[in-house]
């Protein structure tokens, strides 16, 4: 099959700064086996595959699918709890609905709930922080491979300072985990992240635990969260009282590495940056969360400065919608208001929402650009007829007008259609064959 669009992507860079966009107004990509096969302007694709069926899509723009390094899969009834700061909001709203998900039908109801939340906003690929129930997370897994979602998480655990019915034991954690892990990692297309939930919760003994799980089963990923809110650093500081700062009290257990994503670090301390650089392990910067329990704003240059690897997360349900094309727009909106905040180009932008995503989860060959050789995960974001956003493309004058406009105006409604491994996952039945 042939997709003829207005195509946009952004560069292949390690740096977001470094990024530039790479667009075809009238491009095509050649889809082969779920892969993109080829790719470039429509009448030397269309020479080049002269039997294949074409769908067109006309208006808006085709883009890379989407990838969200970090959101909670137990999170989603929760979004808009108004007024709070981390620690009550966990106490008050987070960690009662997060029990809920113990009654087994509930769970899968909402993660069904969850991954249609995903894919409806453009989101391809994600890193979720799963359940404390295993039953629960095995739920979203079972969905998440019916629904040929490329899915990773893992099961979240913790063993103080949550609601009982949340805690688990060192013991427990390892073998649930470890049924976890041999019954759906690297099946369906689904992978798994040990997840501790941070080290307020985790004891040094489940820690370890975690540690242990990564040195045996080479590939996990792990991802917790670390440095977002004052008092939360406080607390943990008093109960690692030998740890020089957060980041050690996982550094400790074999926790940091090309494989750790590391959520918010709004506030880290230089040897933290310094050691996130060295170690290759990557942040998630969730600006909508961040500015919704007044936690702070994430600073951009110090990471950059440092060399410390970051990419974007919506966190649902402190992040306040499943959409990346509005986490990107926050993120740019609230580096324009710190003082030493870093001007993101649309290109910058796009890269934090694919390229950096695809490479934080270890899947840079596989997604985050239309070159051939990866996934078909595209996101088709078309304007609705009569609103602005179509007002603003009409008059858009180079692709980075474009690609702003998409950012600033674009959300849920305007995502047209989005593919997964070349199937259509979501569409509204706009497709033209041609």
């Amino acid at each position: 099959m042939i997709i003829r669009a207005s195509l946009i992507q952004s560069s292949q860079t390690s740096d977001p700064l470094d990024a530039r966009l790479e667009s075809w107004s009238d491009g095509a990509i050649f889809v082969e086996n779920g892969m993109i096969a080829d790719v470039g302007p429509y009448e030397d694709v269309r020479a080049r595959h002269p039997d294949a069926p074409v769908e067109r899509l006309r208006g808006g723009l085709l883009l890379p699918g989407l990838i969200d390094v970090h959101v909670h899969y137990p999170q989603t009834g929760v979004i808009g709890a108004l007024g709070l700061e981390l620690l009550e909001w966990l106490e008050r709203i987070t960690l009662p609905a997060e029990s809920r998900f113990s009654d087994p039908g509930h769970a899968r109801r909402q993660a069904r709930l969850f991954l249609r939340g995903l894919i409806g906003n453009g989101t391809t690929r994600a890193l979720v922080f799963g359940s404390h129930f295993a039953r629960a997370q095995a739920a979203l897994f079972e969905e998440a491979g019916a629904m040929g979602y490329p899915l990773v998480s893992g099961l979240a655990t913790g063993d103080r300072n949550l609601r009982p019915e949340l805690h688990t034991t060192p013991d427990r954690a390892y073998e649930e985990n470890r049924v976890l892990i041999e019954r759906f990692h690297g099946k369906s297309g689904l992978r798994y992240a040990v997840t501790p939930r941070f080290a307020l919760a985790a004891s040094e003994a489940l820690l370890e635990v975690s540690g242990a799980l990564l040195r045996e089963y080479p590939g996990l990923m792990v991802q917790t969260h670390i440095n977002e809110n004052p008092r939360e650093i406080q607390t943990v500081a008093r109960l690692f009282p030998a740890a020089r700062d957060y980041l050690e009290t996982y550094e400790r257990h074999g926790l940091v590495g090309p494989r750790s994503v590391f959520a918010h670090d709004v506030h880290p301390k230089p040897r933290e940056l310094a050691r996130l650089a060295e170690s290759g392990a990557w942040v998630a910067h969730c600006p909508s969360s961040n500015a919704f329990l007044g936690s702070g704003i994430f600073p951009m240059k110090d990471h950059l400065s440092a060399g410390a690897r970051f990419a974007l997360g919506s966190d649902v349900g402190a992040g306040t919608r499943f959409s990346l094309l509005g986490e990107a727009m926050d993120a740019y909106k609230t580096q324009r208001v710190r003082p030493d905040g870093i001007r993101l180009s649309p290109a910058a932008l796009l890269y934090l929402a694919t390229r950096a995503g695809a490479a934080a989860l270890g899947q840079a060959g596989e997604a985050g650009g239309l070159e051939a050789g990866k996934s078909a995960d595209l996101v088709w974001v078309r304007p609705l007829a009569g609103s602005t956003l179509e007002a603003v493309l009409a008059e858009a004058d180079s692709s980075e007008h474009a690609l702003g406009a998409v950012f600033a105006l674009a959300r849920e409604a305007e995502v047209a259609a989005v593919w997964i491994g070349g199937r259509m996952v979501h569409g509204r039945g706009m497709l033209q064959a041609e």
